[in-house]
């Protein structure tokens, strides 16, 4: 079956608290935030639209849909405002504790792991934007792995599997959900060399195990999965008080406030857990492993983010040998 302990990763999920607390509050909070921004938009502009009631009747409706328009707009610039700070600590300084966690190194406690990911993470990667193209790099990489490793499923040589093929592939290209944050977590564990010199090995290491790391991966979406259809079946009860006290047409926006708090719980809660229990599976099995140079020239041969990433690489290794080199006298 799979390759983790699922207590031991609970355990380790679990002394991240700090980090949960503030991702269940940014998955929560933010959508929040953003539909209260849009109705106070819709809102506004059908109290300007009643201006306009006497020369056009139907002008309130139109200003609130111009209002809620704007109102979208706006939260949408915040929300991308917030994008550094959303990934480059959290999940970034996340992924750094989860790293020390997952090998038994101690980490501080309490509050101060905020603190001390912040150190790491700047430390590592000097500033935001390095981690945004290195991130999405390695994103564009692992679309290419999902499409190879899905094409060979698709080649089973059994009739009358179709479906089953197809759901074997869905499962397969969900399975890379939380590749990118092992790949970083494995960056940030090497930290010897340059970002994205390391982030091109830890991709081809990923790649040469493809086979263990695709099967636990598979297994995680699964359990993950399982246990947000758990966590949504029990807000039904709340929900459904809901309905039973707001009777009406309104009383079907519980159903889907259960849908939207369960997914973000799953965001928030059963994520990290996923990416700890990934990240100890791949530290294991790569493990006194060389880079296969077939599967670097595979990747080189069908993905141009794999190619991207190999000349910032080669940058990186540039910089340095410059940085080296004797000036002349």
């Amino acid at each position: 079956m799979w390759d983790f302990s699922i207590g031991r990763t609970l355990v380790i999920t679990a002394r991240t608290w700090p980090f949960i607390f503030l991702r269940v509050f940014i998955y929560t909070a933010v959508p929040a935030a953003f539909c209260l921004i849009i109705a106070c938009g819709a809102g506004v502009g059908f109290g300007i639209g009643h201006i306009f009631i006497l020369a056009d009747a139907e002008a309130p409706a139109r200003c609130a849909g111009i209002g809620g328009l704007i109102g979208m707009v706006a939260a949408t610039a915040l929300m991308y405002g917030l994008r550094e700070y959303v990934l480059y600590i959290v999940k970034a300084g996340h992924i750094a504790v989860l790293v020390h966690l997952v090998e038994g190194r101690p980490v501080p406690g309490g509050q101060r792991q905020l603190t001390y990911a912040r150190k790491v993470v700047v430390e590592r990667f000097v500033e935001a934007n390095v981690f945004f193209v290195l991130d999405q790099l390695i994103k564009g990489t692992l679309d290419s792995i999902s499409a190879v490793t899905s094409g060979l499923a698709a080649l089973i040589p059994l009739p009358g599997l179709t479906a089953a093929v197809g759901l074997l592939n869905h499962f397969i290209r969900a399975s890379v959900t939380y590749v990118d944050e092992i790949i970083l977590g494995y960056n940030i564990r090497m930290a010897d060399v340059s970002p994205f010199q390391n982030g091109l090995r830890g991709i081809v290491l990923y790649a040469q195990n493809s086979k263990i790391m695709v099967k636990n991966a598979i297994w995680l979406s699964v359990i993950v999965w399982v246990l947000t259809i758990i966590v949504f079946i029990s807000l039904l009860a709340p929900a459904a008080a809901l309905i039973f006290w707001i009777p009406g047409p309104s009383s079907g926006y519980a159903f889907f406030f259960a849908i939207g708090l369960s997914l973000a719980l799953k965001m928030a809660l059963l994520e990290p857990f996923a990416i700890a229990a990934l990240m100890g599976v791949y530290f294991k099995a790569i493990e006194g492993q060389a880079l296969d140079p077939a599967w670097e020239e595979r990747l080189n041969e069908t993905s141009e983010a794999f190619r991207d990433l190999k000349d910032k690489a080669l940058e990186g290794l540039a910089d340095i040998a410059r940085a080296n080199t004797p000036r002349a006298a």
